[in-house]
């Protein structure tokens, strides 16, 4: 075994494509893993886990959106031969509390931490590129972003900081044992903050409007969620005003030695791409 072989799953994703591209520049042999790639990779399918572990000595993980299956995963990483494990979560995961949301992430740390190899947490905070990649984003071409968050601010990471952040962790075994990183922008930022910075640098008209709880899921039924998934990022909303995630941490500079990238850097480099043009 190449004891530097990584294993990156869900490697087309927002956070896995990024990963893996840094550990290739690196040198490090990645066999990204996805449902469409060359080492095929399915969280329903176990008997491609096996097949997807063969020969790797350290994985990247990005758990599913169900809780469960990490726990069985990590058994077989082990039986397999597997040394390390770096998993990505979420923002303050352990003073969630009682909310609904997060469950799939919780219980991925409960596998990950109570394994007998190696391992690392990294629990990012919601990323810029939500505004320009994922769910926010069509809502902010079309004018108007409307969220039941209001004056509770969040610490939003920039994506490339979290994957520097996770590609040096991958390629520095021994440092980051048993450490679990809290990964945050400098500064956290209300989202009408962050839309007005939007709007200025985009030269687009664009608000932000403060919906209810109950408005923002009817919302996104509309637009074709699932049920289960309409919820599920309405108990985001919910546990985020409760204001225990609104504080900064210190995991990037801890882990790079320099500040993470400010949200106006971010906007700047996504407003000069296009991100919000009509």
């Amino acid at each position: 075994m190449d004891n530097s072989t990584t294993l990156v799953l869900d490697a087309t994703g927002k956070t896995g494509r990024r990963v893996a591209a840094r550990l290739r520049l690196r040198g490090t042999p990645v066999p990204a893993a996805s449902r469409s790639s060359r080492t095929p990779f399915d969280w329903t399918d176990l008997a491609g886990w096996d097949r997807a572990l063969r020969g790797i000595a350290t994985v990247c993980i990005v758990p599913p959106t169900v809780p469960g299956p990490v726990h069985d995963f990590v058994t077989r990483a082990e039986a397999a031969g597997v040394q390390r494990l770096v998993l990505l979560s979420g923002h303050g995961a352990d003073t969630w509390g009682g909310s609904a949301f997060g469950l799939d992430m919780r219980s991925a740390e409960d596998a990950v931490r109570g394994s007998a190899l190696e391992w690392t947490v990294l629990r990012p905070s919601n990323f810029d590129q939500n505004f320009d990649e994922d769910l926010f984003h069509a809502p902010l071409v079309a004018g108007e972003l409307a969220h039941p968050s209001g004056a509770v601010p969040e610490p939003f990471v920039d994506l490339e900081d979290v994957a520097d952040v996770t590609a040096a962790v991958l390629t520095e075994p021994g440092c980051h044992a048993g450490r679990i990183y809290e990964l945050t922008g400098a500064r956290a930022l209300t989202f009408a903050e962050a839309v007005e910075l939007i709007s200025r640098a985009s030269g687009q008209p664009i608000t932000y409007k403060v919906i209810s709880q109950a408005e923002y899921t009817a919302t996104l039924l509309d637009q074709g969620w699932s049920q289960d998934d309409a919820h599920h990022l309405t108990e985001m909303f919910v546990m985020m005003e409760r204001g225990v995630i609104a504080g900064t941490a210190d995991g990037v500079a801890t882990v790079l030695g320099r500040a993470p990238r400010s949200f106006e850097d971010y906007v700047v480099r996504a407003a000069a791409a296009g991100a919000w043009r009509r």
